[in-house]
């Protein structure tokens, strides 16, 4: 089966959809039943042997996995190509798989997936996007969270929830929980947009818990890690943590990240902070891959209790979501003074994070194909 998987986000992003998309890729190609292609989109530049080499180890760096099985290919999509153009280049496909980014085409594939990773509140109700929804056999998401939001918006029905993957085993069996330091990590691209990951809040938190409870927070910092998407935010985060015991890390290698997730206890996570989710779904976290990678490596997650981050934590962990400044303030320092309690929820963080696993995402992915 020949099956070719786009997304008009790359090349250019590195975030959770674009994981969600390579691991798919890999996952369908080491089936050794098809042969996989990932489309890029020109975006006006002229996609040349040396370039498409660059774009496939940039997202090897990112994934910290090799890509060589897959096949990066240009594409008309997405595109000021005409209409005719595309669509009898979809046609070379038995399956197109599509991570919209909202919009919606005329696919000739044989069988046509639509995954739908951001909750957004979209108009389909014309006769033309009614038209192209049908043209797409199965339509899944990334989380429960964004099916409750798109369903009733794109007045659609979402036939699949599939959750990103997360590799928890390897995580857990190379983190030992006794040699954990007094690190609280937050993981996310530096973006003041749609579902920004709220570095400044959380930095504005940690100088509170600084100064109300000094002698219990005495050696604890606050590590920030993330790709820089806006510069001018990144640069006032930065402003924020002048003389503060906080470190922000732009730029890390997938083995640098992973021993940050080893060494740090808690994990935090801001992403839709005073935003009503009912009426701005698309500001809060969708999903929430790096909780789930920093669960697998022993750290507690005290995250926001909206979107998709309460799907990731399941009922274990309900206690320990916020809402409210005060609320991350009180629960977190619980955590910093009771060592025993933190060491079981790290342990119960291990167990929840294998929910994901490897073996359920290619099950699933499968079974969109037939």
């Amino acid at each position: 089966m020949t099956i070719c998987l786009f997304s008009p986000y790359l090349p250019n992003n590195f975030g959770g959809g674009e994981k969600y998309l390579l691991d798919s890729a890999l996952a369908l190609r080491h089936s050794k039943k098809h042969q996989v292609y990932v489309a890029i989109s020109s975006s006006g530049q002229n996609l040349t042997v040396s370039r498409l080499k660059k774009i496939k180890h940039d997202y090897e760096q990112f994934m910290g996995a090799s890509l060589k099985e897959l096949h990066f290919i240009a594409t008309p999509l997405a595109s000021s190509a005409n209409f005719l153009k595309k669509y009898l280049w979809t046609r070379h496909f038995d399956v197109l798989f599509y991570l919209t980014d909202g919009s919606l085409f005329f696919s000739g594939a044989k069988r046509n997936i639509l995954h739908i990773q951001v909750p957004l509140k979209l108009d389909k109700s014309g006769w033309l996007e009614r038209q192209k929804l049908k043209n797409w056999h199965k339509k899944i998401t990334n989380s429960y969270f964004t099916k409750s939001i798109i369903e009733p918006s794109w007045q659609t029905k979402i036939d699949l929830v599939h959750q990103p993957m997360i590799e928890a085993e390897p995580l857990i069996v190379s983190t030992d929980l006794h040699k954990k330091e007094k690190i609280i990590l937050n993981v996310g691209r530096f973006f003041p947009q749609l579902h920004s990951k709220r570095q400044d809040i959380m930095v504005k938190i940690f100088a509170r818990l600084l100064r109300d409870h000094k002698r219990e927070v005495k050696d604890w910092k606050l590590v920030l890690i993330g790709n820089v998407e806006d510069k001018k935010f990144a640069t006032r985060v930065k402003s924020l943590a002048k003389g503060l015991p906080i470190e922000i890390k732009h730029e890390v290698s997938r083995k640098e990240l992973i021993e940050y997730y080893q060494r740090s206890s808690i994990y935090w996570h801001a992403t839709g902070y005073r935003v009503n989710e009912q009426q701005t779904p698309e500001k809060v976290e969708h999903f929430g891959i790096s909780t789930v990678e920093a669960m697998a490596c022993g750290n507690v997650p005290v995250v926001m209790g909206k979107g998709g981050q309460l799907e990731v934590v399941g009922e274990d962990f309900q206690d320990w979501l916020w809402l409210t400044q005060h609320e991350c303030l009180k629960k977190t320092k619980q955590l910093i003074k009771n060592q025993e309690l933190r060491l079981q929820l790290q342990k119960r963080a291990q167990q929840r994070s294998r929910q994901f696993s490897p073996e359920a995402f290619t099950t699933k992915l499968e079974q969109l194909l037939y």
